[in-house]
């Protein structure tokens, strides 16, 4: 399985998108600051994940999520997960 998730900062309220096919370890990575991209952000908290069979599936529904169509799709559907 392949998984598209979305992480919230702690510290700054922002949120992460991101896929992997290990959705547990990536989680510790990012939280243990061995992500480039996430480290001065940390802590994190999962706030959303969908489970995909193919890989190229999951790439496009990442590719989507960070654009700003799929940015508003998020904030409408997580609402109360933002909070």
């Amino acid at each position: 399985m392949y998984y598209v998730y979305v992480l919230k900062s702690e510290l700054d309220r922002k949120l992460y998108v991101g896929y992997t096919e290990n959705l547990q370890s990536r989680l510790k990575r990012h939280q243990d600051g061995e992500v480039i991209s996430t480290k001065p952000r940390r802590p994190f908290r999962l706030i959303f994940y969908e489970g995909y069979k193919s890989k190229e599936d999951a790439k496009r529904r990442e590719r989507y999520l960070k654009t700003s169509k799929g940015k508003a799709s998020l904030r409408m559907m997580l609402q109360d997960s933002l909070k």
